[in-house]
């Protein structure tokens, strides 16, 4: 007999909705049961594409056993933490400040009015690893409940103080804001960097999109060491393991600091991050592989996490119905059975290094192992014919393993999530002449607007014909920013208006009341132990540092200082924490470096038909150029249009481009010529 969650939408408690667990969505049902019983709480913390997350699940929840104990003493509770990220975020903090770690799945045991007392992440169903077995650890805590409940009860008041202390922002700013404090910042950064492998950390290793476009903003400056440590990163990643060099896209992060084994799973939040680092890093250097890398990336997204619809599905399985990553790797005679060729066999076996012995479970992972012009030395092939027989052979290995059983597919569409996407299919749309990228994300823009407004309210969560849970911050500022790049892209008012409809909203439900920055939860949404407000980074950025970009970009495309002024004063406390720990907080870099200017402001007005705008347009999507803003219109521009465009027209009758920096205009100019030589003045 199914529990509670069959009724819920998410995937995630989906598949947990046959278990003999008696599980409960979390909501007032659950916490009353809680409080009416005065039993303890067991909230378990998960997603649907999460390894571990199946492997507890398959040991320990569909134990009778097991099960029997956490029905008996406990009210049980799961949690989708893509759909919930504010308890998510209030109970790793928990997690992590009583082990020093955290992870999924969480496992956290919480007093009935949820303060949690204990907690960890996965636990097996027998002693190893190190660690207790989990039915010892439910039974232990069930005999503390009702021998020792008022330490308990203590502790958990203790332990919630300590996590609201953490929401505390220090409003005085010990570093200011100065092109040296970023130079630190870099050099901080390259303290911490892998020079031998690429990246930061060891073993697990994952990648870190926010740092990496921090860097291609400073290398803009002319800081050479930030420009090669974001080249090298960009090339260790692409060279396959991690990235998936048949079908496109990144897995979660590697298991091993050379980017050879990933864990497996494909998350939508990854792939958009990265797809755009790699269009700049290409924008910046002219390396191609960097440009395949982004296209086959969003090729991926395209093909495999898109609704016919529009929505970016949210992430890809680690596992398939022949285990943890077998859907990507090969053996040899795998290979040979569908390359036939012995020309390409060899070629393939050269390149990835490929071997009987295989580099991961007795099978093969595709990692480079010989660079395009050690192949073109090997086999007597010009370099265009060494890309064409890499892509000929990765079509047919793509052919073949997509008959192969696919792991599954979380189908959720999330709010953040999608905007970041869009962003990276804006901007590779402009910068790429995609025409059919720009159709993906004005697709996505139409049914995020259908779809995810819900009596003019954003939601978080869609799938299968439901909107679900309240939009949290990260969800308001990442479409905006979304809306953003779409509308410089295209320059369709309606993206403009949108965002500005998100952004007042924005404001009005998730401001603090000293105004200096924003709560990750809205004012009208159910309370709960604490109302989070999360600064630092993590695989996605602060939904703070979304919002501080957005307040940036309307600044600019305004012409009002005082937004840009706000700006600056949210960054400002973050800046000494950021400093020090940069890949913490590197989308609140990336702002600051924006704040630091000088930000360009580029108005063409003229008729989009005619070729001379269209020739002034394309002079601004040759480059990498972070600092500018641009907008468009045919004269006059409309009521609402940016105010940027307002009382700009056509001098003589002719297409007109504006170029100005901080409000102070250079002369207008006519013709594509004319213009570029005024953008490159400003680089």
């Amino acid at each position: 007999m199914p529990n509670a969650l069959i009724n819920e939408n998410s995937p995630y408690l989906l598949q947990h909705a046959h278990q003999p667990v008696d599980w409960h969505p979390w909501g007032e049902a659950a916490l009353e049961k809680a409080e009416r019983e005065q039993k303890p709480i067991f909230l378990s913390i998960g997603y649907a594409a999460c390894h571990w997350c199946h492997v507890m699940a398959h040991e320990s929840f569909e134990n009778g056993e097991i099960a029997a104990i956490l029905n008996q003493y406990f009210v049980n509770i799961k949690v989708d933490r893509e759909e919930r990220p504010d308890l998510d975020g209030i109970y790793m903090q928990a997690v992590v400040a009583m082990t020093g770690q955290g992870g999924w799945p969480m496992s956290l045991f919480l007093t009935p009015d949820g303060k949690p007392f204990y907690g960890g992440t996965y636990f097996p169903p027998v002693r190893r690893y190190n660690m207790p077995a989990f039915g010892e650890i439910l039974l232990n805590i069930a005999r503390l409940w009702q021998e020792d409940r008022h330490a308990i009860l203590e502790g958990a008041g203790k332990l919630t103080a300590h996590l609201q202390g953490l929401l505390r922002v220090d409003a005085d700013a010990n570093v200011s804001l100065t092109r040296e404090t970023l130079e630190e910042a870099v050099m901080e950064i390259a303290r911490r960097y892998d020079w031998k492998h690429g990246g930061w950390g060891r073993a697990p290793k994952f990648p870190q999109p926010m740092t990496i476009e921090f860097l291609l903003q400073r290398a803009i400056r002319g800081d050479k060491l930030a420009l090669d440590m974001a080249v090298h990163a960009l090339d260790s990643m692409a060279k396959g393991g991690m990235y998936d060099v048949v079908a496109g896209g990144f897995a979660r992060y590697s298991t091993d600091e050379r980017w050879l084994v990933p864990h497996f799973e494909k998350m939508l939040y990854d792939n958009a991050q990265l797809a755009l680092v790699y269009l700049h890093g290409w924008l910046l250097t002219g390396n191609q592989a960097f440009r395949q890398v982004c296209e086959q990336t969003l090729d991926f997204v395209a093909r495999e996490l898109t609704h016919p619809e529009g929505g970016f599905f949210s992430s890809l399985d680690a596992d398939s119905e022949e285990g943890e990553g077998r859907f990507y790797t090969w053996t040899i005679a795998e290979v040979e059975n569908v390359l036939t060729s012995v020309d390409d066999i060899e070629f393939i076996k050269a390149a990835y290094g490929l071997t009987e012995q295989g580099n991961f479970d007795g099978s093969n992972l595709l990692q480079r192992v010989m660079t395009d012009e050690e192949l073109t030395n090997r086999f007597h092939m010009s370099l265009e014919d060494v890309h064409e027989r890499l892509k000929v052979c990765h079509q047919k290995l793509l052919v073949d393993r997509s008959r192969r059983p696919r792991p599954g597919t979380d189908d959720k569409v999330l709010a953040s999530w999608n905007g970041l996407m869009q962003i990276a299919f804006a901007e590779a749309a402009r910068h790429l002449q995609r025409s059919d990228y720009l159709e993906i994300a004005r697709k996505n823009a139409r049914f995020l607007g259908k779809n995810l407004m819900v009596d003019g309210q954003l939601r978080r969560s869609w799938r299968a014909g439901r909107a679900v849970h309240q939009a949290y911050l990260e969800d308001y500022a990442a479409l905006i920013l979304g809306l953003l790049a779409l509308y410089q892209t295209d320059f369709d008012m309606g993206w403009y208006r949108n965002a500005l409809q998100l952004k007042e909203d924005m404001l009005q439900h998730f401001s603090t009341p000293s105004g200096d920055g924003f709560y990750d939860t809205r004012n009208d949404q159910k309370p709960l132990i604490l109302r989070p407000r999360d600064l630092q980074d993590n695989a996605t950025p602060s939904g703070n540092a979304l919002a501080v970009s957005a307040i940036l970009q309307f600044a600019a495309l305004e012409g009002r200082p005082d937004w840009q002024d706000q700006a600056a004063g949210m960054i400002a406390p973050v800046l000494e924490q950021a400093v020090q720990f940069p890949t913490m907080f590197a989308k609140w870099l990336c702002a600051a470096d924006f704040t630091l200017g000088p930000v360009a402001e580029l108005v063409i007005i003229g008729e989009m038909e005619h070729p001379e705008t269209r020739a002034m347009i394309e002079v601004v999507r040759k480059k990498y150029r972070p600092h500018l803003v641009v907008g468009h219109s045919a004269y006059p521009a409309a009521s609402d249009a940016p105010a940027i465009l307002k009382d700009r027209g056509m001098v003589a009758g002719k297409p007109t481009a504006y170029v100005c920096v901080w409000n102070t205009c250079k002369h207008p100019v006519h013709h594509a010529w004319q213009l570029e030589q005024q953008i490159e003045a400003l680089d």
